[in-house]
């Protein structure tokens, strides 16, 4: 049985408890290490082990890149079965830290006036932060920032009701935007947005976000704008966005420009691409600045909106269509039905549960040449790839790319055609 548990690294021994057990895994507490790995590092954030946004900093990011090459293998052969695919060498990063675009802080007012932390590991208990190394240096100051608005009186009533905070910045363009979420429209942010912005150099809009769909929900259904503009502006390679606290977009905007280039060497010949799960157009419009005809589905409205948007902005919309709806109910139309039977490759970047069996037996019957499949989740990729294998496609190489550093996660992108 696996028992999984948070501190021991690969080639270590631990005394662990186990605190719970599963039908299929257990889960233990580390009690004491009695072999201790040459590759531990000490962590660099004085709250890892109890903050729940990293767990592998204690890890050298060497081995962290090996590792996560062997969650991918591991996952397609054990869980999918898939055998003869070639896992190349993670990409990683030059500099693993100070990458994510994007934070998501609690408030927290247990103790009275109101700080800010993150969710403790498998908890919702809130670990208070002063700091935080691997968001972007300019989110790392906002904190500091908020926490003096918070204290000012000319700011203060921004947070009367907010649960969450929310910011993304830029790295090409310097610029951030920041949502506060609450239950209801907040009646008291719009005062004192001017005011909260002065302690968040860089900001370029506040946004109120609200009526959010579950107690867990870090962002509201609606947003409203209460200062500047809702969008920042970001470039990565030759294609722009405007990107807002909402939008569907990757965390680690240097990964994807290392993404889009080992995609480059792989489109001569290809004219047309369907792009699933396509959110703001991230990759759709990677393809279409490279003279490529896109079709993008996409379920959320908002981000097809954002979609059609940001190919104006780069000046490809002639190149690019965006359809707003469920894939899978997409696919079954006379219009999806036609989109894929003149794809040459079919672009999958599905959410971490992975694609669903309608969608992935559409590809089947279409026989689609080409899908490529962009993964967040080596288990629920093994699983759609072992569907695909047995509707008579064959997995070649797998990518992994180091999309989350210092975390259990990893990006990988898998190249199937059909046999």
């Amino acid at each position: 049985m696996v028992v999984y548990v948070l501190g021991p690294i690969p080639g270590e021994r631990a005394r662990v408890r186990i605190e719970a057990v599963k039908a299929k895994y257990a889960i233990g507490e580390l009690v004491e290490l009695l072999i201790e790995s040459s590759e531990r590092a000490e962590p660099f954030c004085p709250v890892f082990g109890v903050c729940g946004g990293c767990q592998v900093q204690h890890l050298i990011y060497p081995s962290q890149l090996l590792w996560k090459r062997a969650l991918v293998a591991n996952a397609l052969q054990r869980l999918g079965g898939i055998e003869g695919a070639r896992v190349a060498m993670t990409i990683g990063m030059n500099y693993p830290r100070a990458y994510r675009n994007k934070m998501a802080l609690v408030v927290d007012r247990s103790e009275g006036a109101p700080s800010f932390g993150f969710y403790a590991a498998r908890s919702h208990e809130v670990v208070p932060i002063d700091a935080c190394p691997v968001v972007m240096p300019q989110l790392d100051r906002y904190i500091g920032g908020l926490q003096r608005a918070a204290r000012a009186p000319a700011s203060e009533a921004a947070f009367a009701d907010a649960l969450h905070v929310v910011a993304r910045a830029a790295h090409a363009s310097q610029e951030a935007v920041v949502s506060l979420t609450t239950r209801r429209p907040s009646e008291d942010l719009g005062p004192a947005a001017a005011a909260l912005a002065t302690h968040l150099p860089g900001v370029v809009g506040i946004t109120n976000s609200y009526e959010p769909s579950s107690e867990n929900a870090v962002m509201g259904r609606r947003q409203s704008t209460v200062f500047g503009r809702p969008e920042m502006r970001e470039r990565i390679d030759e294609v722009q966005f405007r990107v807002s606290p909402a939008s569907f977009f990757q965390v680690n905007s240097e990964m994807v420009g290392k993404i889009f280039d080992f995609l480059r060497h792989r489109l001569a010949g290809i004219s047309s691409v369907v792009d699933l799960y396509c959110g703001a157009g991230t990759f759709a419009l990677f393809f279409a600045k490279n003279g490529i005809r896109v079709v993008g589905i996409e379920e959320n409205p908002n981000a097809v909106r954002e979609a059609r948007a940001n190919a104006e902005l780069n000046e490809v919309a002639d190149k690019t269509t965006f359809l707003a709806g469920r894939v899978d109910a997409t696919l079954r139309t006379k219009r999806g039905v036609e989109t894929l039977a003149e794809a040459n490759v079919v672009f999958l970047d599905p959410p971490r549960k992975g694609s669903d069996e309608p969608t992935l037996d559409a590809l089947v019957r279409a026989r689609v040449p080409r899908i490529w499949y962009l993964s967040c989740n080596p288990a629920t990729l093994a699983r759609d790839l072992a569907r695909l294998v047995a509707g008579g496609y064959r997995v070649g190489d797998v990518q992994p790319f180091d999309m989350f550093p210092q975390t259990g996660h990893i990006e990988a992108l898998a190249f199937v055609e059909a046999v």
